[in-house]
């Protein structure tokens, strides 16, 4: 019965408004939170009050942030699927109000460690291209320690092709193993499209994700995953998220954990590990990376 406990389907989470909340009110939950609402244009959604740091990130369409002593926009995009986008950090000092058209996500840590606020366009970005042949995906790193002046957040988001395998081999951060593995609560938050040029009804796209359990604690999910569901990964392996023939998967991850020390480390799954090596001897899977214009290509026929 775990699966029914750490993942839910779209709305099962509804709350004030918001389509999806996830935070401290989830039992066995503490450290990561997100929030997942479309705005209609005119409407507003307020994003809370301090002690809570938060990145809002646009799905589909274009928004403006109220925010302590300033308005920012943030311009989006069309899609997940067409590449990065402009993200605000929230400092944990401030409070704001949301608005504009289109589909959004906030991601949420509780904190009183207070960061500036911080603006990051899509154009500071950094896109990594990962893995190699069917394992081949693309992460947009704008939440990553690298990337992001935060106090807890480590947040990015993956665009796994058609056919393709991602966040495998499967792997863990559920032990605090200094320079080795590092104790970290995991949201995956799920967006399925067909591909480009298919003739297939947006709902039908799906994915599939598992988790299993490792020695700090049992959790099994196997699950077929469309736009809107919520995985919740407390500890234990989790991994492959695949993207079925037909269908692109996107998946936002939103991670903090107790650990001192604000770092993304990883143990994969022995049984799997040896899986990295055989990358060195493929190719890059040339559908990426994805960009508004590169589907527009697509769609036209031109690639």
């Amino acid at each position: 019965m775990t699966e029914q406990r750490w993942f839910h389907r779209r709305g099962e989470l509804a709350r004030d408004g918001w389509e999806s909340v996830v935070d401290e009110t989830v039992p066995g939950w503490e450290h990561t939170g997100i929030r997942v609402a479309d705005l209609a244009e005119g409407e507003t959604f307020d994003l809370g009050g301090p002690g809570v740091e938060r990145i809002v990130v646009p799905l589909a369409g274009s928004f403006t942030v109220t925010h302590t002593d300033a308005t920012t926009a943030l311009a989006g995009r069309p899609s997940v699927f067409a590449g990065p986008t402009d993200v605000l950090y929230l400092s944990s000092a401030a409070t704001g109000t949301l608005a504009g058209a289109g589909r959004v996500a906030v991601a949420t840590s509780p904190t009183n460690v207070v960061r500036p606020t911080q603006y990051i366009a899509a154009s500071d970005t950094p896109v990594e291209l990962r893995g190699k042949g069917a394992s081949s995906r693309q992460v947009h790193n704008f939440g990553t320690p690298e990337a992001l002046d935060a106090a807890r957040l480590i947040v990015c988001e993956v665009i796994t092709p058609a056919e393709n395998w991602s966040s495998y081999p499967p792997h863990k951060h559920d032990e605090h193993v200094p320079g080795h593995e590092s104790r970290l609560e995991e949201i995956y938050y799920f967006e399925t499209a067909p591909v480009t040029g298919a003739h297939a009804a947006a709902e039908t796209a799906f994915g599939m994700f598992s988790t299993y359990a490792s020695p700090a604690g049992d959790i099994e999910i196997n699950a077929m995953v469309r736009t809107g569901d919520i995985a919740l990964v407390p500890y234990g392996y989790h991994g492959p998220a695949a993207a079925a023939p037909g269908y692109d998967l996107y998946y936002l991850n939103v991670m903090a954990g107790p650990d001192p020390d604000r770092v993304w480390l990883i143990s994969d799954d022995p049984a799997h590990a040896w899986v990295r090596a055989t990358w060195d001897d493929q190719q890059l899977d040339p559908r990426l990376p994805f960009t508004n214009d590169s589907r527009k290509a697509r769609a036209d026929g031109t690639v």
